[in-house]
Order: C-alpha cells, then structure tokens, then sequence
C-alpha cells in the first residue's frame, strides 16, 4: 500500500503517530533532544479509545515551550528553510486530536518531512529519490504499517523507527554544522 493510502485509512493514533515520527526525525535541526517529544510519544501509546483527551494538548504546548527557544545546531540561521519547514510541523500540530485535523497534519509533516531531507541529501538525483529521501519515505510508510496493524501497541516499534531516522539526521545536520564551519 502507498503511503498516500496509508494516510488515507489510519485512524487518529495512526495519523498523530506519523505526524509526530515526521517531526521528531526532523528535530536535529532544532538541535532538540531526544526526549523532548516523549511525553506526546507516551499519550499515544495509553491504550484507550479516548483520543480528545486533554493529555495532548497540555504535552504540545510544553513540547512548544521548550522547542520555542531551541536554535539550529552550530548557529543555523533562523532563515534556514529545514528549520522553518521543522518549526512549521510542530506550530502546525493540532491541540484536538481528531482524525480531520491529524490527517490534515499528517499529510503536511509528511510532505515538511520529505522536503527537509531532500535539501539536507547531498547525492541529491534529480533521476530518482535520493538515498536520504528514499530512507525517510520507508519510515513514514513502516510507522502506519505499524500502527494500523498493531494498534498502541505499535507505538514503541514506531517510535524506534523514528528515533533510527533521528541519527541518520542528526549525522548528516552534525557533517552540514562543519562545513559550515570549514567556511567561515
């Protein structure tokens, strides 16, 4: 199934989960930790068929607090478009976690996601997706394979494929960082 249809069927856990993953693989560029987006990992994975509890907006405003002061690593200009596109998932998340707004968000941390590794992928190939963009396409679609056939149970495989991406990001930003430096 493609990611498209994958989106298109997940439901509310399914669609936050992807979301979230998109945002936490792009979060080297906030030079954000790797458990700020934890507490919103763990309201997912609460095993009810609530999904308006107040858990997740009270966890988003903290995880925007905190994320609000955070630079880009080695000084990355605030005018960077990575780091826009990052701080764009996360001011776009939705407080209510309905499947309307989550599918909205989804489809637009998806897209952000996309795009960041695209700029960030040295062997950019105008031919074909590029290794980077390719890897981060396979973990979208892994996170929605994981949530529609495990439910909250898929939460923690999902979050480890997230985190997997986070290092490969946060190696490629870290090699961007010196050769920013290198030319200074």
């Amino acid at each position: 199934m493609s990611l498209v249809e994958l989106v298109a069927r997940a439901d509310a856990r399914g669609l936050a989960a992807s979301g979230l993953a998109c945002l936490d693989r792009c979060l080297p560029l906030l030079d954000g930790g790797d458990d700020v987006l934890r507490p919103l990992w763990a309201t997912l994975a609460a095993d009810t068929a609530d999904t308006s509890g107040p858990d997740w907006a009270e966890e988003l405003a903290r995880v925007r607090a905190e994320v609000a002061g955070l630079g880009g690593p080695g000084g990355t200009d605030g005018d960077d478009e990575a780091v826009l596109l990052v701080r764009g998932m996360l001011s776009g998340a939705p407080d209510d976690r309905s499947v309307p707004a989550l599918r909205a968000w989804a489809d637009a941390c998806s897209a952000a996601a996309l795009r960041v590794h695209r700029l960030l992928d040295p062997a950019a190939d105008p031919a074909g997706p590029a290794p980077l963009v390719a890897g981060e396409l396979r973990r979208q679609t892994a996170v929605l394979e994981l949530l529609a056939a495990h439910g909250p149970a898929g939460v923690r495989p999902a979050l480890e494929a997230s985190t997997e991406g986070r290092r490969v990001l946060r190696a490629v930003v870290s090699r961007r960082a010196r050769g920013h430096d290198a030319r200074l």
